[in-house]
């Protein structure tokens, strides 16, 4: 492409899309310390806020592809990487390495709080099937000759 075609290439901005992740690593974050701390008021109320998030970081990529589109290229990440190919410099390229950098951490903390909902969600499957008595009939033993027998198995039941 020459440099007459370059320079009407509209110019492509993720800054919104930078803010918007900026705001959800934030919020990914607050989402951790109430997990830590089982604060599960906090958390509901960031569902409605994080739903918000998702769909302005959503209509922000919309954009973002349009825009790309306009300009002739794909209207997905493969369009994204051939513009950013063409149109390089170090303050596009900075850009957009920052902005990768903040979804990758977004995507690790969201990862790492979803292990904290699952261990939260093991702990009380164990207290409910506690207090159902659950627990004490899965509880396995064995007998002399190696097999397994339920924990609400009567004595009379092994064979010795």
């Amino acid at each position: 492409m020459s440099h007459a075609d370059r320079t009407s290439v509209p110019a492509i901005s993720f800054e919104a899309d930078a803010t918007l992740v900026a705001e959800l690593v934030n919020d990914l974050h607050n989402e951790q310390t109430a997990l830590i701390s089982a604060d599960l008021d906090i958390i509901e109320q960031m569902v409605d806020k994080r739903v918000g998030l998702l769909q302005a970081l959503g209509e922000a990529a919309n954009q973002r592809y349009s825009a790309l589109a306009a300009a002739g290229f794909e209207a997905n990440e493969n369009g994204m990487s051939k513009w950013l190919e063409l149109l390089s410099s170090p303050a596009i390229d900075d850009a957009w390495v920052n902005f990768q950098r903040q979804l990758a951490q977004a995507k690790e903390l969201n990862r790492l709080n979803g292990v904290l909902i699952n261990k939260h969600f093991q702990r009380n499957q164990e207290k409910l099937d506690a207090l159902q008595g659950k627990a004490a009939n899965n509880t396995q033993l064995y007998g002399k000759n190696g097999q397994a027998h339920g924990g609400n198995s009567s004595r009379a039941s092994f064979s010795v």
